[in-house]
């Protein structure tokens, strides 16, 4: 489903700029380059190799997976099975050995269908998730000790996670045709290879990842029925529909938006119909334990709770996680609406899915992995990017200490219970942060490195350089033309009344509407 034309190979025509070079915007690229050789140079030959963009960053994806793998080794040779402390000192705690006999696919019981022992009566995870599981549990050898049966299902359920995380490789570096090398930062992200295994999540990041991929080359149908189908293995997928939404308002595209949402909705369908209808209260466990469960790991209603005589009943958080959610939501349909210049879909997209993990009442450690994806798209500036890592490693170690701490008695042994909310607070600080540079870019557009490049919406699909037909606010105000000596009059891509400016051949001219330097107009960045 990734098997589009390497982005060497996707120019429309020899007036179209080639590939954006890292090393030649990014200060932090520039410098970690030195350990290869240093940037790379004017006269050098690109696309003569097969170490095309998209096999390199495939191959260090694999290659960090792995190393996420060997992280983990400490687990897996013991302390998953002796002694409940030991996997949250070596950092290596992941929830597929455990859930693999406390979930009854160690005794061969059906997802949704049969009920569980003990607490948890059916598998409270989506049901494309459940039939991941369910395949690997085929897979895994049923011989031998239930610890054997264990290490062979998380091994079994890794391999497939890593072909999960190629996936979402390649669909990040060719969404932006002109920027592939983008894609190292997901492909370097630390705290994607650290969490990667801690949970399933991986499935339905790839199916994201799939799908804006889809939308980037004006496959409405594909990118709906890829989202329907992540929505299916987990919940925050959807969110996506809510600013394509208004930025198909903004640029009068309802019959793709349409298209979209009746690809999504028919396929989310017939993955959940059959479940639903003859097992609705295991299929409906995951949406009930979402909701009755309380307030959880690296939220702010957890330090609110731990740190009040009386918390907020459950109920109540539910309400006003809703309420926050809601806003956020206004917050983000405004700014779309109102922004100098369209939004990109990979902005909104890492807005949105951020606003919900912060307001959310819990903040598990993998759910980072929902947005690397979208921060390497949305915002490709590695001192941002490294920053924000940085912060969620910190709190990659700080919850896995602080269970330590809460696991080792009178001991005390790792991170006690202020330290740990100043490690919630940290990564919380990281994730806002990010979304702050991204707001920023959204309101001055040339600080945006996407755009400073010269491309529009490389992720928006038929949004590049659309025209708007709704705006609000100082958007709605006509951009004076500018006609620069060339005698090219300069055109801003995604603002009412854009028309595309001819270049030699016809076709509108390159960097995004804007005069390029080379025909005596403005570098791109320079003006408006």
């Amino acid at each position: 489903m990734c098997s589009m034309p390497s982005a060497e190979s996707t120019q429309a025509s020899a007036h179209d700029p080639g590939p954006v070079r890292p090393t030649q915007e990014d200060e932090v690229a520039a410098a970690g380059s030195e350990l290869i050789g240093g940037p790379l140079g004017r006269h050098a030959l690109l696309g003569t190799s097969w170490w095309s963009p998209v096999r390199v960053i495939a191959l260090v994806a694999i290659g960090m997976f792995a190393l996420g793998l060997v992280q983990k080794a400490p687990c897996y040779n013991g302390a998953w099975f002796f002694g409940a402390g030991s996997q949250y000192t070596h950092a290596c705690y992941s929830d597929i050995p455990h859930l693999y006999q406390g979930r009854g696919f160690a005794d061969g019981l059906v997802p949704y269908f049969d009920k569980l022992p003990g607490d948890m009566q059916y598998l409270e995870y989506p049901v494309l998730t459940g039939v991941f599981m369910e395949v690997a549990a085929w897979l895994t050898p049923g011989d031998g000790s239930i610890q054997d049966q264990e290490q062979w299902y998380w091994m079994v359920n890794a391999g497939m996670l890593m072909a999960c995380a190629a996936v979402i490789a390649v669909c990040v570096t060719r969404t932006h045709a002109r920027r592939p090398w983008d894609g190292l930062l997901l492909a370097l992200a630390p705290a994607f290879a650290l969490t990667a295994t801690i949970n399933w999540d991986l499935l339905a990041v790839a199916l994201t990842a799939a799908a804006m991929l889809m939308w980037s080359r004006g496959r409405a149908l594909a990118f709906g029925v890829l989202l329907g189908l992540a929505t299916a293995a987990k919940l925050y997928p959807f969110l996506l529909l809510g600013p394509l939404f208004v930025l198909c308002w903004r640029a009068g595209r309802w019959r793709e938006y349409g298209t979209a949402v009746a690809g999504a909705v028919v396929a989310w369908a017939v993955v959940n119909g059959p479940v639903m209808l003859f097992a609705f209260e295991g299929w409906s466990k995951f949406y009930t334990f979402s909701q009755e469960r309380g307030v959880d790991f690296g939220s702010f209603w957890l330090i609110m709770a731990q740190n009040s005589s009386d918390p907020l009943s459950t109920d109540t958080v539910n309400t006003l996680a809703t309420v926050l959610m809601l806003l956020s939501c206004a917050g983000i349909a405004a700014l779309t609406l109102s922004a100098p210049r369209r939004p990109r879909f990979a902005q909104l997209a890492f807005l949105i899915v951020a606003a919900f993990i912060v307001t959310n009442k819990v903040y598990s450690p993998q759910y980072v992995l929902w947005l690397v994806p979208l921060a390497a798209l949305a915002r490709p500036k590695w001192r941002d990017f490294l920053i924000w890592q940085a912060c969620e490693v910190a709190y990659f170690l700080g919850i896995w200490m602080y269970l330590a701490y809460t696991t080792s008695g009178d001991a005390h042994k790792g991170l006690p219970t202020d330290g740990y909310h100043w490690a919630i607070g940290l990564h919380l600080l990281g994730t806002l942060y990010l979304c702050g540079v991204v707001v920023r870019d959204i309101l001055m557009p040339e600080r945006d490195p996407v755009r400073v490049s010269g491309d529009d919406d490389p992720s928006g699909g038929v949004l590049d350089r659309a025209e708007d037909v709704f705006v609000l606010g100082p958007a709605a105000r006509p951009v004076p033309s500018a006609v620069p000596s060339g005698g090219v009059q300069e055109v801003e891509w995604g603002t009412k009344g854009a028309e595309p400016v001819p270049g030699d051949d016809g076709r509108a001219a390159p960097h995004g509407g804007r005069p390029s330097p080379e025909k005596g107009g403005p570098a791109d960045g320079q003006t408006g």
